[in-house]
């Protein structure tokens, strides 16, 4: 969910802690900028999912949710074409063991580039 007043703040709000704050990767250097490519993926609202059946990899992007811990897996990602997979995956991100039960939410993505 948000986190900022609009749309266009929060784009702004995550792009510079992607750019700077991801522990995963150094930090942006002036001298890379003018060289990224830039992808925004707008989330819907997420929807309860009462069976899996009601899931599309390809089409949906999922949250699960465990007491506190949550994981959120975009849709359409390269090797993730099971049902199984994506909420796999999704719960591996927020260290939800496998056969723990889990709240499941769906959601669909706008991808500007």
């Amino acid at each position: 969910m948000p986190c900022t007043e609009n749309v266009a703040h929060e784009i702004i709000k995550n792009a510079i802690s992607a750019a700077t704050q991801d522990p995963r990767f150094e930090p942006v250097t002036d001298d890379e900028l003018d060289a990224l490519e830039y992808s925004v993926d707008v989330l819907s609202p997420p929807e309860k999912v009462s069976d899996i059946c009601e899931l599309d990899p390809k089409k949906y992007g999922v949250i699960v949710v465990h007491g506190s811990r949550k994981g959120l897996l975009l849709p359409d990602l390269d090797g993730v074409d099971s049902v199984e997979e994506q909420l796999r995956i999704a719960k591996m991100k927020a260290w939800i063991n496998p056969d723990e039960k889990v709240e499941i939410f769906r959601f669909m993505v706008s991808r500007y580039r």
